[in-house]
């Protein structure tokens, strides 16, 4: 750990180039990680499943959705993240992701409100589906990008990324005087993923499991615990999500069966697996998109459907796709060591031989299937076309200086399932 030498630049609004003037810049320092450790303490949630991490090993937090949220559990010596990638994408894994918090809203005009509250048409969303969502503001600001599941025809569960879409909702339903509810429920998911997950899955619940499509909903019993299956996960390989009703009194008695049932399978516990979603071209909310971009910026237009009557945002991504985007993400190859563990800082981007920077990268790691270092980057319009030369500057050990980079293509790995916006668009960014 080290403290990085700062730069000139201090925010992306320096970046003129880029056109995009934030209300609340990203901050550009190259501060680094100084070491610091994190509090734990009653102001920050510690999920159902907490204690079980720790058990399993977790040595590395940080805090999502204002919960705990696992980052490490294999220690460096023994390969840290590199290792977890490994389990990942050649066995089967298990993740505490209740981070992911579930917003319920129910009641006789539940579609009504969902329906206003997503650019895509609520139609979509079959009792028994889920479906990969997002929200935008009066802007056109994404406010989350969730799983959206539909378990009865008058219920719908937001499974969250980080930002707290409940106050959203609630007000979204006060004003509009909607005859539902919407409460966070106590219900936690973990997510099993990994090439053996169907293997791990069909033990738990029999032949039923080939039975649930992509994004398909099961209802079901591990242990004597009820849960909602869906055939959904955050990295690209097969996987689901085992939704636990009643998790803060069953969390041990599903965690501690997963990992029972799990050892003929060779199962891990790991955290989130950045470095898949990275190749898969899979975003993370508060790095790669927040309030202040919009579907146009990141590769989610296919997610607007301007036909719909109403929904908020409507007016304003109607105008922003008229005028287009001055910057936008893109999929980029660069050099240095391996980067093994998360950015402390969005590191700049530059033309060629140029002085002042043109962009930001919001995520990179070392991808072992590219053999190099990958990331997504905002950068302008003008210099996200494939095959752009670029340089990045990373700091140490990792370079301490510029590495060349190039524009790719995403996603940089194909995913299990191709996904909506992959199968209509041909690409991720």
């Amino acid at each position: 750990m080290s403290v990085e030498v700062k730069s000139e630049f201090k925010t992306s609004n320096d970046l003129e180039v880029l056109g995009m003037q934030r209300n609340v810049p990203v901050n550009l320092r190259q501060s680094g990680d100084n070491g610091s450790r994190m509090l734990i303490s009653q102001r920050v949630r510690k999920s159902p499943f907490w204690h079980l991490s720790q058990e399993a090993g977790c040595w590395c937090y940080t805090v999502y959705n204002n919960m705990y949220h696992p980052r490490a559990y294999v220690p460096l010596e023994e390969g840290g993240l590199l290792k977890e990638y490994e389990y990942l994408t050649e066995h089967v894994t298990l993740w505490n992701v209740a981070v992911e918090r579930q917003i319920q809203v129910k009641g006789p005009d539940a579609a009504k409100l969902v329906d206003l509250a997503i650019t895509r048409p609520v139609e979509k969303v079959k009792v028994g589906k889920a479906r990969y969502v997002i929200l935008c503001n009066e802007e056109g600001g994404i406010i989350n990008d969730p799983v959206l599941l539909r378990p009865a025809e008058d219920e719908f569960w937001f499974s969250l990324s980080d930002s707290d879409v409940a106050l959203w909702l609630q007000a979204l339903n006060v004003s509009s005087k909607f005859d539902c509810t919407v409460h966070e429920i106590d219900v936690a998911p973990v997510q099993i993923q990994g090439p053996k997950s169907t293997a791990f899955m069909y033990d738990l619940f029999g032949e039923q499991i080939h039975d649930v499509p992509y994004y398909g909903l099961l209802e079901s019993e591990v242990n004597g615990c009820p849960v909602i299956v869906s055939r959904t996960g955050f990295s690209a390989e097969a996987g689901y999500e085992i939704y636990l009703y009643d998790a803060s009194i069953n969390a041990e008695r599903l965690w501690n069966h997963l990992l029972d049932a799990g050892e003929a399978h060779n199962l891990k516990v790991i955290a989130p697996g950045h470095i898949r979603r990275i190749e898969a071209g899979i975003l993370s909310y508060g790095q790669d998109l927040d309030l202040e971009t919009n579907p146009y910026q990141v590769g989610l237009a296919w997610q607007v459907d301007l036909n719909k009557s109403e929904f908020v945002g409507k007016e304003a991504l109607a105008r922003i796709k008229s005028e287009g985007v001055t910057s936008k993400l893109a999929g980029l190859k660069f050099g240095g060591k391996q980067i093994d563990w998360y950015p402390a800082d969005f590191y700049l981007v530059y033309a060629e031989n140029e002085s002042k920077p043109v962009g930001y990268i919001t995520s990179a790691f070392y991808s072992p299937t590219q053999g190099c270092n990958i990331g997504y980057a905002m950068l302008p319009t003008s210099l996200g076309t494939v095959g752009t030369q670029l340089e990045v500057h990373l700091p140490e050990p990792y370079a301490g200086g510029r590495v060349t980079a190039e524009v790719a293509e995403t996603p940089f790995k194909p995913p299990e399932f191709p996904g909506t916006g992959l199968a209509e668009t041909g690409r991720k960014l």
